[in-house]
């Protein structure tokens, strides 16, 4: 745990504050979205380090009460991220998953979870610098947005 700190601070990634840092959720297709974030740790680019990713064989199998749970045990914003419409190596199972996440997006602002706080995507594996992009961009937008008051839904 000290030499993660240790490494932060030498990278100036340490947030000023532990107070201040959010916890982000990403649940992502092992085919495409988790090869593309293995390809952006590879080629070593800058990503926000908030960021814990959950690896699921397709979106397509991700229930959303597992987001709904992620909020439920702390996590202040919630990424998922599968294989583009099409290309899903279990032939639709982002179908499955777009429904899915449209309608949870939809919902949760009537569990008192900001809209902003849930996400979901597609990233392919060759695409590292899009992923790079996407975690960044959200989890700007998750520490805009500060931690969450009061964890239970």
């Amino acid at each position: 745990m000290a030499q993660a700190t240790d490494m932060r601070q030498a990278a100036g990634t340490t947030p000023p504050d532990a107070e201040d840092e959010v916890k982000v959720v990403g649940i992502v297709c092992n085919w495409c979205s988790y090869a593309g974030a293995d390809g952006a740790g590879t080629a070593r680019l800058k990503q926000e380090f908030e960021m814990r990713l959950l690896r699921v064989p397709c979106t397509g199998r991700i229930d959303p009460l597992f987001a709904i749970k992620a909020f439920e045990k702390g996590a202040d914003g919630v990424l998922i991220s599968g294989c583009h419409p099409g290309d899903c190596h279990y032939s639709e199972g982002n179908y499955y998953a777009r429904r899915k996440f449209e309608l949870l997006d939809r919902m949760l602002p009537f569990l008192g979870v900001e809209s902003d706080r849930f996400e979901y995507t597609w990233v392919s594996a060759s695409e590292a610098a899009r992923w790079q992009k996407v975690v960044n961009e959200f989890v700007g937008k998750v520490k805009a947005l500060g931690p969450r008051e009061g964890r239970a839904l």
